[in-house]
């Protein structure tokens, strides 16, 4: 009992100077380091060059490139018309009401009145809703529908929203900054009379409401809004159509040949093109919230998006203007420990209660940053025209790398990987087998833009050092440096940031954030030891630490590919100086990158539709270069690669589609194969190489241990129950070998997929759910073992 009390007295003295170091700025002298980020500063956010060649030179001029950021919810006495210090204390809520909202218009009407709802009640089309039946009863169902799919926006409502909202935004949020220029491309965009559509990933609830109110503010007018009926209760959802909610009604997710199903279809479609007639903003939502256990990519969103492009392609509006939109926070405000489990929907009182306590915590919690990105506007027609000539064929995972696990051959299909995890609801099964695929690559395309064009925050940056780096704790002094290195390498890839300011007070914002996952300790030579906390606290390290794998994402698969083409020759343990000998061939890294991409779910690669796997292998193999982890190494008797006055020109002229290097005589695979590189001996390469090893270490050794997990789990088993079972076995893992960043429902869900689709597992359908069992080729102990050698070749340990 002595020794219990000592321990608790010891616990509570270290908490209570821990707590003190918190509150006083560390309690120590540090060097004031001049800001990094006045040294270059990327504008981000170009459209493709390659699908949308004229929009990505009509819609941008170097100038916006210059102007700078916005506080949005900055609202002072120069925003509003009026002057003097009555002003200055009601400046809220006379900017509210100075605010645009353009007249509500007959749309219920119009949606009536329009031919494809007419067809339908009057029995034209095949199975309508009207054969037989009353028009004025169907009349009746129609307005029924299209009252749960939206509602007259209440012009009072929304300036006293307005108002109310930015009180409240000013009390949660530092700032909300808004890129000047990005503002100026998505304004010339509207100039040209087109309807605009803007596409955005989603990390919050939050969003839905912010988006909104931050276009509204910059003179866009009133976003219509693609909401999930699942997320809210039926009063939010009454309220948020006031607002400009818009609502999927659950008849239009019925089979094709139901006659409710048709109905409600058509009034959905015909409310999305009185919408676009009328050139109202249209937000809709291309990713689900971080917390549900479902493929990356909204199914509720490819949806929306396809009745867009469906109303392009019949003529309702010549053409569309897609704005992909991202936002990123310090800390997502309604993300608690246990925003991973399943999310309930959120009911009118749970937020007034989830406002209060926000504003009950002000002052008490620090306060995040938070930035929108709007990238450059893109006109849809075009992108029609143009992608369908980048499709070519594809093979499923269990095509291409099966064969190569198994050790049946080891020649790579020339071919891409096939591989969609999102399924296609009522509304989209009703386009075109062609039209569907078009929307889905849409999809991947935007949202790959979203993410490339995102700043990075601090909070990511500081979970990727303590994660991936020190584990075992760092001093605050190194801390520092090594904080503006990596910002530094971010920026240079092209990727922003999200902060600014002296590198100190960044620091100690960015820790205070993170308090309750990282200790301060203080050491008997006056500095701090910054230590991450064990258990829940790496995993949420882990999820922050994922916003900056994007920007380190071709290095990182070009460095576990590396890792791999060395685990068969030298010991992972061996130095770096035995590690430098080897020779790696072209060919060689190509057919290692290739595999690995294969191994790597979509959700995480969002590779862009329009550029083929074979191009992003020479990207990679570029990164490393030019990131010095690999020099060219000219082999005894080859002429060297510098020497370009004695190559001969090609038969034939290079004149060729993007991504089409067949016949390329500058590409050609006999100059390829006397091409070699060694692994860079500089003092720095050793620890960079770890590092971008690492960073795709918890998805490639979760899909180790999940392997292992084959011939210990209970098959067959719904998807659902398997899924619980192998997260079980990654938290037990997990407190024994202290790898807390593997154990995430995520990481599970996208195991067991990516061993779906690779053939490992095979799905049945059941009245309980789709059944998951092992497959005949799997059953055998030494394939399981040969699966689980395959993907840890990757893993630099």
């Amino acid at each position: 009992m002595l020794e219990a009390r000592l321990q608790t007295q010891q616990r509570n003295t270290q908490n209570t100077q821990e707590t003190s170091l918190w509150s006083s700025g560390f309690g120590m002298k540090l060097e004031t380091v001049t800001p990094f980020l006045g040294k270059y500063r990327p504008f981000v956010g170009r459209c493709c060059q390659t699908c949308t060649p004229k929009s990505w030179e009509s819609l941008f001029h170097r100038s916006i490139m210059d102007l700078g950021f916005c506080n949005v919810i900055l609202v002072k006495e120069e925003n509003t018309r009026f002057r003097g210090w009555l002003v200055r204390r009601l400046c809220y809520f006379l900017w509210s009401l100075e605010q645009h909202i353009p007249p509500c218009q007959d749309a219920p009407q119009k949606i009536i009145e329009n031919t494809g709802v007419q067809n339908v009640i009057s029995g034209r089309v095949p199975s309508g809703a009207g054969e037989g039946q009353v028009p004025g009863l169907e009349k009746k169902e129609v307005q029924r529908i299209l009252g749960h799919l939206q509602a007259p926006l209440c012009p009072f409502l929304l300036r006293l929203f307005s108002w109310a909202l930015l009180r409240f935004l000013n009390c949660v949020f530092l700032n909300v900054q808004l890129h000047k220029g990005q503002m100026k491309m998505v304004h010339k965009a509207a100039q040209a009379g087109l309807p605009l559509v803007f596409l955005s990933t989603h990390k919050s609830l939050l969003d839905g409401i912010l988006l909104p109110f931050v276009l509204f503010s910059q003179g866009l007018g009133v976003l219509r809004v693609a909401w999930d009926p699942r997320t809210c209760s039926p009063a939010l959802r009454a309220l948020l159509k006031k607002l400009g909610g818009l609502f999927l009604p659950p008849e239009a997710n019925l089979t094709l040949d139901s006659s409710e199903g048709v109905l409600a279809r058509a009034v959905v479609h015909a409310a999305i093109e009185q919408l676009l007639v009328s050139r109202q903003p249209l937000l809709i939502f291309l990713e689900e919230l971080p917390g549900a256990q479902v493929p990356r990519l909204s199914a509720l969103g490819q949806t929306w998006l396809g009745l867009v492009v469906q109303a392009v392609q019949v003529g309702v509006v010549p053409d569309a203007m897609l704005v992909p939109v991202a936002i990123t926070y310090d800390l997502v405000p309604d993300a608690p420990c246990d925003v991973y489990q399943a999310l309930a929907p959120l009911g009118l009182w749970t937020g007034a209660l989830a406002v209060l306590r926000s504003l009950r915590n002000w002052g008490h919690s620090p306060r995040v940053c938070v930035r929108v990105h709007l990238a450059q506007p893109f006109s849809l027609q075009e992108y029609t025209i143009n992608a369908r000539s980048c499709w070519g064929s594809r093979q499923t995972l269990e095509q291409l790398l099966q064969p190569i696990v198994l050790g049946q051959c080891t020649v790579v299909p020339d071919t891409e990987k096939e591989q969609d995890w999102t399924p296609a609801t009522g509304l989209l099964l009703a386009l075109k087998e062609e039209d569907q695929l078009l929307v889905r690559r849409l999809s991947h395309h935007v949202l790959n833009a979203s993410v490339t064009s995102s700043a990075v925050m601090s909070t990511a940056i500081m979970a990727t050092l303590l994660l991936f780096k020190h584990q075992k704790g760092v001093f605050l002094s190194q801390l520092l440096g090594e904080f503006s290195w990596l910002t530094e390498e971010t920026l240079l890839r092209g990727f922003d940031v999200g902060f600014s300011g002296q590198l100190r007070c960044l620091v100690q914002h960015t820790l205070s954030l993170l308090q309750a996952h990282v200790a301060l300790l203080h050491v008997q030579q006056g500095d701090l030891l910054v230590v991450p906390r064990l258990g829940p606290g790496l995993t949420h390290l882990a999820r922050l630490s994922a916003e900056l794998l994007p920007a380190f994402l071709s290095e990182a698969v070009g460095a576990c590919a590396v890792r791999g083409l060395l685990a068969g020759r030298v010991p992972p343990e061996g130095p770096w100086e035995l590690q430098g000998i080897e020779l790696l061939s072209q060919n060689e890294l190509y057919r290692q990158i290739l595999l690995l991409l294969h191994l790597l779910p979509q959700d995480l690669l969002l590779l862009q539709p329009c550029q083929s796997s074979y191009c992003y292998c020479q990207e990679v193999l570029d990164r490393l270069i030019q990131c010095g982890l690999l020099v060219a190494e000219e082999t005894p008797g080859s002429r060297p690669a510098c020497d370009t006055g004695r190559q001969r020109l090609s038969a034939k002229l290079l004149w060729k589609p993007s991504g089409d290097f067949t016949d390329s005589d500058s590409d050609d695979f006999e100059e390829a194969e006397g091409r070699y590189f060694r692994l860079s001996q500089q003092s720095r390469c050793p620890d960079f190489f770890l590092f971008l090893c690492r960073l795709l270490s918890p998805l490639l050794k979760a899909f180790a241990q999940a392997a292992t997990f084959l011939h210990q789990g209970q098959l067959p088993d719904t998807e659902l129950g398997y899924t619980e079972q192998l997260l079980q076995f990654l938290q037990a893992n997990a407190q024994e070998e202290g790898f807390f960043e593997c154990a995430d429902p995520n990481l599970a869900v996208s195991a067991i997929w990516t061993f779906r689709d690779l053939g490992v597992l095979q799905q049945t359908p059941s009245p309980a759910g789709p059944m998951l069992y092992l497959s005949p080729t799997f059953t055998s102990r030494e394939n399981q073992e040969k699966l689980e050698q395959f993907i840890r070749q990757f893993i630099c340990s």
